[in-house]
């Protein structure tokens, strides 16, 4: 009796499993989520000399240049390139700030503490694609 049950469990599992893989995720446009033919994934980022305003006061800035060709990965980090402290003089690039030497535990360290080495996770390049909506954060 017991195995005839957990077969049948089996069997349901995999019938509901290969109904969620054939069904297709669409995002809240309607659009597949795996669609590589979306019209915002083909923007050209942009490029502004000095760089985006802020919304709020610690917001990471946003990257004022295309980044599509840099790796960032366990191995090395493209943005280290022209923004650590030896290379961002003659790179003419801003410095990273003192807040990405901080550790988790609040040490102050000598160099790019680990959590800040991904600097994708909270700085964002801008693509060149008009807005859905108006943007009005802030304006209240």
């Amino acid at each position: 009796m017991k195995r005839s049950v957990a077969a049948s469990l089996i069997g349901l599992a995999a019938l509901y499993a290969a109904a969620v893989a054939a069904e297709e995720v669409t995002s809240l446009r309607g659009h597949a989520v795996t669609d590589d033919a979306d019209d915002a994934l083909n923007k050209p980022t942009l490029a502004v000399p000095g760089g985006f305003g802020v919304a709020w006061e610690e917001q990471p800035p946003m990257i004022p240049h295309p980044i599509d060709n840099y790796s960032i990965d366990l191995r090395q980090n493209g943005c280290l390139k022209c923004h650590s402290p030896a290379t961002f003089e003659t790179a003419k690039a801003p410095k990273y700030t003192d807040t990405h030497r901080v550790d988790r535990d609040g040490n102050q360290l000598d160099g790019l503490a680990p959590r800040r080495y991904f600097c994708t996770q909270c700085h964002a390049s801008q693509a060149g694609a008009m807005p859905l909506v108006e943007n009005v954060f802030g304006e209240r």
